[in-house]
C-alpha cells in the first residue's frame, strides 16, 4: 500500500487513476456519433487534439496533461562523522537556602488554596 502511494504521488501513474473520465468521455461522444471507434476518439483526443466545446472535459482525460510529481532527493554525505568533546566542569560555590520560612510565606494562601468551592446563595 506504502509503494502504491509513494508510485502515484511521484510518477505519471496516478494519470491511470483518470480512466474513469476517459471511458465517460468516450460514452458521450459515442451517443453524438454512434459509428466512432475507440481508435477515432483517442486520435480525436490525442494525436490532434482541437479546441471545441468539451475542451475542458478533454483536459482531464489521461495522459493529456502533465505535471510535475513530487519530487524527494536525498544526498549521503561521504563520510559523517559525529563526535563527543569530554568537557569539565568546575563545581561552583553554593549556599543553601531554606525551602520554606514561615516569614516569606503568605499566611492565609495554603488555607485558601486547598478550599473546595464553595456555593454561593443570594
Amino acid at each position: 500500500m506504502l509503494l502504491s502511494f509513494y508510485l502515484v504521488s511521484t510518477t505519471e501513474l496516478y494519470q491511470l487513476l483518470k480512466i474513469p473520465d476517459l471511458i465517460e468521455h468516450y460514452c458521450e461522444h459515442k451517443t453524438l456519433n454512434p459509428q466512432m471507434s475507440v481508435a477515432q476518439f483517442l486520435k480525436m483526443h490525442y494525436d490532434h487534439p482541437v479546441k471545441d466545446g468539451d475542451f475542458d472535459k478533454d483536459q482531464r482525460l489521461p495522459f493529456v496533461i502533465h505535471s510535475a510529481p513530487l519530487a524527494l532527493y536525498f544526498t549521503v554525505a561521504q563520510r559523517f562523522e559525529f563526535s563527543l568533546e569530554k568537557n569539565t566542569f568546575k563545581q561552583i560555590g553554593s549556599q543553601k537556602f531554606p525551602s520554606y520560612n514561615i516569614n516569606f510565606c503568605y499566611k492565609g494562601f495554603l488555607n485558601t488554596a486547598w478550599e473546595p468551592p464553595k456555593l454561593f446563595r443570594i
